[in-house]
């Protein structure tokens, strides 16, 4: 393995041992040079170079910490953030390595909008929580009684450590499992449960307890209850046995996957190994009390989990190598470290980027902790990456501004030769977009890629179709301007759960040679008027999915496009995924589905039936396309 950062481009990589409708609306305690009680912020109070000031959004937890302290600061967040899906409060808690709560008196962490929570072991096993880290369902009517779904818990992290499973002090009900509820933008990274249930969906609550879909990386699970969620990703992992699939569930990498053979009944879509991998880089604490972020190396054809021999693969960074930025720091500020050579790690908040945070030097990481929040200003493009080998871009939410920006996030220039190679491929891993729902938003594209050898491994590309802008569902497609979700323009990009949702005209367009995209999950925009205003030149709508019609060779595995029109059920979308016809481009298992309003006419270029009204709920697959 690597013990330091590639200078020529290339990595050396250790392959591991084997391993219903739409939404509703952690060694060392460090006592010596850090005094924390819990519930304060990690703030260095001497000058030890190892141990940085994470600023007040984030909060470090050691093992001599009483449990009931814990508990209490982490159950007094949660409440606070619970329904704070449009807030602006940030914040992640880290776990130094040892053990949190006992068989008589676990400790049971409730996860809220906006949150992290991470252990700082160098591997998963060094931090071992006994109890629980859960998402329940919201209920959204009746006081909180009743609509209890999971359709929009979104914008929420776990990752690098371990979960003995211990529901003492629970009911029945929730004794049975540890819940993890969600939706789009929440990452399930480096985890290892030990024993009991992993359930997908929370089946306590009353009705009808919905939930839409998330991402599973470098994880060693128990038996896995997938429940009522419509699409997933699991990748490089291990698990111990999955419940059954909705629409659409895709395993890349994975040991114990189930065979999928049987597609459609039931929708499995399994990759015996990840054609290319890099896993989310992680801050963890070294024998000495020091921090520092470990960079993981790319894989090649690759499965099961990274740390099963040890640390995983790669090369590690101190933290003295990192300009640590608050929200409080211009972009001219940030940008000067940059160009020292410092890498950036973004501490929890709102930043307002009023023009482009540039990455030029190759190997550069920008890591965001506890979904740091990158808002354009002026309609400025947030972040620029050259290009240039080896950047990673992760953990970073991008938001569109009340001025329109041309796009968010722009990876490499059209008319610049790409310098990003096979071995050590530009990274973009859990990076977020969003277009209005806090604010209005507005801008032509999300996420621009022009660079080749790019890893798109975990987004959601969302314009919002619900929010506090304070106007209606039909005034918000002349407000919340949002053209296109994705466009890929580089060549040998690779997508591992790409999620793109309600953009007004295509929501990802694909014109680089040999793209590979593993899950595509879509949902076409809820809100246009009339059929003149969902029109693509002559055809009616625009595919959820377009890969150029000049490209030769393009893989999609597992892709799913939704239709709800719910601002005109009348709407037609002539087809859900639209593609050149040659033998090179070919989709495997792809669907469409209505999910109570609008009309998507074909699957794909006029192959597979309507998903119209007389099938709401039920999807329309296509094997494969072309037929063999």
């Amino acid at each position: 393995m690597t013990t330091k950062p590639p200078g020529d481009g290339s990595v050396t990589t250790r392959r591991p041992r084997r391993r219903q409708i739409g939404r509703a609306l952690a060694f060392g305690l460090l006592l010596a040079t850090t005094v924390m009680t819990a519930g304060t912020p990690a703030t260095a109070v001497s000058s030890a170079p190892g141990v940085p000031d994470l600023g007040p959004n984030v909060t470090v937890f050691d093992p001599s910490m009483p449990v009931s302290s814990i508990q209490a600061t982490l159950d007094a967040k949660h409440a606070a953030q619970v329904n704070n899906e449009m807030g602006t409060t940030r914040h992640a808690y880290l776990f130094k390595p040892g053990t949190y709560g006992t068989a008589e008196q676990p400790l049971q962490i409730k996860v809220g909008y906006y949150t992290e929570v991470s252990g700082l072991g160098a591997s998963p096993t060094d931090v071992v929580i006994n109890g629980k880290v859960e998402v329940y369902n919201r209920c959204l009517e009746g006081g909180g009684t009743s609509n209890c779904l999971a359709l929009v818990n979104f914008w929420r992290t776990l990752s690098n450590l371990s979960i003995n499973i211990n529901a003492a002090g629970q009911d029945g009900c929730r004794g049975s499992a540890n819940f993890w509820a969600v939706s789009q933008a929440v990452s399930l990274r480096r985890l290892n449960i030990n024993s009991g249930t992993l359930s997908l969906m929370d089946y306590c609550t009353a009705g009808p307890q919905y939930a839409s879909g998330g991402f599973i990386a470098d994880s060693k699970l128990p038996s896995v209850t997938n429940g009522s969620q419509q699409q997933w990703l699991t990748r490089n992992s291990e698990v111990a046995g999955w419940s059954n699939a909705v629409w659409n569930q895709v395993f890349s990498g994975v040991v114990g996957a189930p065979d999928d053979a049987g597609f459609p009944s039931p929708p499995y879509t399994t990759l015996e190994t990840t054609p290319v991998s890099r896993e989310k880089p992680y801050l963890f604490v070294d024998a000495q009390g020091n921090y520092n972020v470990r960079v993981p190396a790319v894989q090649k054809n690759s499965r099961g989990i990274t740390w099963a021999n040890g640390m995983t693969p790669g090369y590690t960074l101190p933290i003295s190598d990192f300009f640590i930025a608050k929200p409080s720091d211009s972009v001219k500020t940030i940008n000067n470290a940059l160009k020292s050579g410092k890498h950036l790690l973004l501490t929890p908040g709102v930043y307002d980027i009023e023009k482009s945070i540039d990455i030029e030097r190759p190997n550069t990481v920008v890591l965001g902790i506890g979904h740091a929040t990158l808002t354009a200003v002026n309609a400025s493009t947030p972040i620029e990456v050259d290009s240039v080998p080896g950047v990673i871009v992760a953990g970073v939410t991008v938001d569109a501004g009340l001025k329109k920006s041309q796009v968010l996030l722009k990876v490499g220039k059209k008319d610049k030769r790409s310098h990003s190679t096979a071995d050590n491929p530009i990274t973009l891993s859990d990076v977020y977009f969003r277009v209005g729902g806090p604010h209005v938003g507005r801008t032509n594209t999300a996420l621009e890629v022009n660079s080749d050898h790019v890893l798109i491994d975990h987004t959601w590309v969302w314009r919002a179709d619900h929010g506090v802008e304070g106007f209606t569902d039909t005034q918000r497609w002349n407000t919340n301007d949002g053209r296109n979700g994705a466009i890929i323009n580089g060549d040998h990009v690779t997508a591992t759960g790409l999620f793109v949702e309600h953009f007004q005209r295509h929501n990802t367009i694909w014109n680089g040679e040999d793209g590979t995209t593993i899950l595509y999950q879509n949902e076409l925009p809820y809100d246009p008027p009339t059929q003149a205003d969902w029109m693509d030149g002559d055809v009616e709508g625009y595919a959820g999915y377009k890969v150029g019609r000049h490209v030769k060779r393009h893989l999609l595995y597992g892709g799913g496009v939704y239709v709800f029109n719910q601002n005109n059920p009348q709407i037609h979308t002539e087809n859900g995924f639209e593609v050149p016809q040659t033998p090179g481009v070919k989709l495997h298992h792809i669907m469409t589905v209505n999910l109570s309003a609008g009309i998507i006419d074909h699957v794909v270029n006029g192959v597979g039936e309507a998903a119209d009204m007389t099938k709401v709920g039920a999807p329309v697959y296509i094997t494969d396309y072309p037929a063999p």
